[in-house]
């Protein structure tokens, strides 16, 4: 079923290469292991009729979005005429100036004033040198607020925008309910670390709920690989650790960076880039107070939790 394509460099040259699976008829996800920092995954619906694909984000870098773009051409001959966004961040926005240049952009509105506002690169001090390529910010040019139906060759994708801040303020979850199919973007994440310090935990408890009850069977998570609706309970579990540990901590007077040194991750130990529950607990830590979070620290405290080294990224 998985179709496996080829691109990379000396760096990543551990990781499988990324896989085009057919997650529903005419529907396929696109899959980069190992899911990592800017390691994300995307999606395609094949309307063949209408000859015309409908896109759901793109990559962090050109070389990795070109790469997406091939696997599309290496199933259909249609080019990308709609392309759904997420949310902002750039693992998910960056590639999108290489879609068509007639293609529809759409997101929440959030996620239009966030990319405007962005720039791509400028991450060294976090992420170390990244290769990001020709690329430049390219906004969603349909949004809407709470609810968006695509129609893709007798398909309805329905886009659903949690009104709570969870992953990010403007995450956007693509629901196919004919075929209980779910892309979930950065609300899910399978085998990887949830990040919400731009979110909010609790939000992110309500997301997850919110997705259980749409009834998925198979989901496409936003890194790691296409799963079914037990990840749900995996993120939720560890959201409320999230809590518990930042509960805890806060009342015995620690800071976010000795709270996460101390405690023991347990059943989360393994998943890949455990140095974001120092901002996962950021983020708890201002829920408790009832204050901004203040992003920067908490991925100052990030790199200090990582030795003082840049986090391992590998996009």
């Amino acid at each position: 079923m998985g179709a496996p394509t080829s691109h990379g460099h000396a760096d990543d040259a551990g990781l499988g290469p990324p896989e085009t699976v057919e997650v529903a008829d005419g529907i396929f996800a696109y899959v980069q292991p190992d899911g990592s920092w800017w390691i994300n995954n995307t999606g395609f619906l094949v309307d063949a009729d209408a000859r015309r694909v409908a896109a759901v984000d793109t990559c962090s870098t050109e070389r990795r979005t070109r790469g997406f773009l091939e696997a599309i051409a290496a199933v259909t001959p249609h080019p990308v005429r709609t392309l759904v966004n997420t949310h902002h961040h750039g693992d998910h926005t960056n590639g999108n100036c290489l879609v068509a240049d007639d293609a529809t952009i759409i997101g929440h509105h959030v996620t239009r004033e966030e990319v405007l506002a962005t720039r791509i690169g400028g991450l060294e001090a976090v992420f170390g040198d990244v290769e990001w390529g020709d690329l430049e910010p390219a906004a969603p040019t349909v949004t809407f607020s709470d609810r968006l139906d695509v129609h893709v060759g007798g398909r309805t994708m329905e886009l659903h925008h949690f009104p709570d801040p969870a992953h990010t303020r403007s995450d956007v979850a693509c629901w196919l309910p004919s075929e209980k199919l779910l892309f979930a973007g950065d609300l899910v994440f399978n085998g990887g670390t949830p990040f919400v310090v731009m979110g909010s935990v609790a939000g992110s408890i309500e997301a997850v709920a919110r997705l259980r009850a749409l009834g998925p069977e198979t989901i496409v998570p936003g890194h790691g690989g296409v799963c079914g609706p037990d990840v749900l309970d995996r993120v939720e579990g560890y959201l409320r650790f999230v809590q518990e540990t930042a509960a805890d901590a806060h009342a015995a007077g620690e800071a976010p960076l000795d709270a996460a040194r101390q405690v023991d991750l347990g059943e989360y130990a393994e998943w890949l880039d455990a140095e974001r529950i120092v901002g996962n607990l950021h983020r708890a830590y201002a829920e408790l107070e009832g204050k901004e979070c203040n992003v920067m620290a908490a991925f100052g405290d990030m790199l200090a939790y990582n030795g003082g080294r840049p986090l391992r990224c590998l996009a």
